[in-house]
């Protein structure tokens, strides 16, 4: 039996639609900034917009103790998983074009099937297996291991599609217990501990001609993020998640017009067969 989809979910594909657009133009100038800022101090200004969004959602949905966790240690964990999977994302974008690394990155949902049955010891049928192995297949004909065409770069957002991976499963486990405020603090809060830190000794000063660009970083970044929670708040995740690849098709978009890059046949040759065994997954799951 199909299930139709009701006016409220097909809202909460519009703000999907519309989260993945804005995380395309964040990398679009993450891709920019990486090359005269370094990774720490651009996730600095990530992580204090996430922290000032943590505030504008606990305060719309009246959650004045939306500081107190149920579990810190996993909100700790997620916040440097968080922190791990954006600065490879970052370093990607400064050696790869955005459609080869968000290709690559496509692999998280494959990620995320193998750490389940590992760690969360989830039954995965057959044929979910399968749609795993042939998404491997998409990602090796993307990097071609052994030929000269080889990039050692492209397994920069590998690592990062599997922190991303890891990232999500914690959520999962999070989510039972804390709001999304909660997580948006902590994660908020933690990025800016550490990167300010870190970012301290690489701090370059930001000059004129960046200021509207790093703005732009932490508005997409809060607007993705936000889209996302309302995405979710309104249509199944099953329904949400395949929108997620439409990151592929903006950064093919994106990367022709700002900075002339086109993706080989053999990057969407690979991609394609990543989407189709992705979506599978999901809705097989």
């Amino acid at each position: 039996m199909i299930r139709t989809i009701s006016k409220i979910e097909l809202l909460g594909i519009i703000f999907a639609i519309f989260a993945y657009l804005a995380f395309s133009l964040l990398d679009t100038i993450q891709k920019t900034l990486i090359i005269y800022y370094s990774v720490f101090q651009i996730l600095f200004i990530k992580y204090f917009f996430t922290l000032f969004l943590s505030f504008i959602e606990s305060k719309r949905k009246k959650n004045k103790k939306f500081y107190l966790t149920h579990n810190w240690k996993l909100q700790l964990l997620r916040s440097f998983l968080s922190i791990l999977e954006s600065g490879c994302f970052i370093l990607a974008f400064r050696y790869l074009s955005l459609a080869d690394a968000h290709s690559i990155g496509a692999l998280t949902p494959i990620v995320v099937v193998i750490l389940s049955f590992i760690f969360l010891k989830e039954k995965i049928s057959p044929r979910v297996w399968f749609a795993v192995l042939t998404g491997f297949v998409g990602v090796l004909i993307i990097m071609r291991p052994g030929l000269t065409v080889f990039e050692p770069a492209s397994l920069i957002p590998l690592t990062a599609a599997f922190f991303l991976g890891w990232y999500q499963i914690v959520t999962r486990k999070v989510s039972t217990t804390d709001r999304n405020e909660t997580s948006l603090f902590y994660a908020g809060i933690v990025g800016m501990i550490f990167m300010g830190l870190i970012s301290f000794f690489y701090w370059k000063p930001i000059s004129t001609d960046f200021i509207l660009l790093f703005l732009g970083v932490g508005v997409l970044y809060s607007l993705g993020v936000y889209f996302q929670i309302v995405a979710l708040s309104r249509a199944r995740a099953s329904i949400v998640q395949p929108f997620h690849y439409t990151l592929i098709f903006w950064s093919i978009i994106f990367g022709f017009l700002f900075y002339n890059d086109i993706p080989d046949l053999f990057t969407i040759l690979g991609a394609l067969i990543i989407i189709v065994s992705g979506v599978y997954i999901f809705i097989k799951k």
